[in-house]
């Protein structure tokens, strides 16, 4: 789905239109998180939005495990694998494809072993067996069948909540107050701007008043050969913008841009258009991680996924020293 763009501005007249939708979800969204979930023999660390995609989740995620790896644990990742055909358990390995697991789980694996179920509590289970003794969660947080030791929300620093409203008058998962009294931390992923300065004042006064900061990095092997020729950058991921942004600050001619819906599957005829395109205005062509992990793999779309480079980025905490001890205080 291609998110309205009435949500990341102040709240007008389609929101106010569709806020009592809004008010209906977010009732039956806040009474489901109340519910308990169930205790496994794990330690359960969840990776969480407050809204609907394009915070930098799976890239906090990825950090979060390097960081319980640092510490002595065993992580194993668990994720609903959205867009993958396979509903699990399963674990993620090297000959699938974003059709069978989606595309997160693609880039998950590379870090650490990575378990998709769309039950998870079976999905826990698996991990469990599988000998591993904590379980990085990639979104579940609005999901309240495992009981989670520890989690963390992250929002876009840029975008923050957008208009603060519940789906569909706004990008708000559930009400707000009703998630932060469930989080233990909030991860804020870039410069804040009034939005998310609004939800850390909220959180600070609130039980969870642990706020930590970060930016996402780009790999600099990859800025380097980039920043030879100009690009075409084309991007089926919630904020387009984001990644776009993150070309131009690292110093990369952006010439033309792209924008598709969030986990798009690209077609044989947009594929040509982008090569031709690239070709006639003699582009480099660049996507996202994300984007390329769903071409891999498809036939119709090998010219498109050898001719494409990406730009890899990471999740750099600015204050590390606080989530680390958040994560060790888990064990010790």
């Amino acid at each position: 789905m291609r998110e309205p763009a009435f949500w990341w501005r102040e709240p007008g007249l389609m929101s106010a239109l569709l806020a009592p939708l809004g008010a209906l979800y977010g009732a039956i969204a806040a009474r489901r998180m109340r519910r308990s979930g169930q205790r496994v023999r794990a330690t359960v660390v969840c990776i969480g939005n407050l809204t609907l995609g394009g915070a930098g989740k799976t890239p906090s995620a990825i950090a979060t495990a390097r960081l319980l790896r640092d510490a002595g644990a065993k992580p194993a990742f668990l994720t609903r694998g959205y867009g993958g055909r396979l509903a699990g358990p399963v674990s993620v390995a090297p000959d699938h494809t974003a059709a069978d697991v989606g595309d997160e789980p693609l880039l998950l694996a590379r870090v650490a072993p990575t378990v998709v179920a769309h039950d998870r509590i079976a999905g826990a289970a698996a991990a469990i067996a599988g000998g591993f003794d904590t379980i990085v969660m990639d979104d579940g947080f609005q999901n309240p069948s495992l009981e989670k030791n520890l989690s963390v929300l992250v929002i876009d620093g840029r975008r923050g909540i957008g208009n603060g409203r519940v789906f569909p008058a706004g990008p708000l998962r559930a009400p707000l107050a009703a998630q932060l009294d469930r989080a233990h931390a909030l991860l804020v992923i870039g410069e804040p701007g009034w939005s998310a300065r609004s939800v850390i004042s909220a959180v600070r006064r609130g039980p969870a008043s642990i706020v930590v900061t970060g930016r996402l990095v780009p790999d600099p092997a990859a800025v380097a050969a980039l920043a030879q020729a100009p690009v075409l950058a084309f991007a089926g991921i919630a904020d387009p913008e984001k990644f776009f942004a993150t070309l131009r600050d690292a110093g990369i001619a952006v010439a033309a841009t792209r924008r598709f819906a969030d986990h798009h599957h690209f077609d044989v005829a947009e594929a040509k258009d982008l090569i031709a395109q690239a070709e006639q205005s003699r582009l480099t062509l660049v996507t996202t991680e994300k984007d390329l992990a769903r071409m891999t793999g498809d036939p119709a779309l090998a010219e498109l996924a050898a001719r494409v480079k990406t730009l890899p980025v990471a999740v750099e905490f600015d204050n590390a020293g606080a989530l680390r001890d958040i994560l060790e205080s888990l064990f010790f």
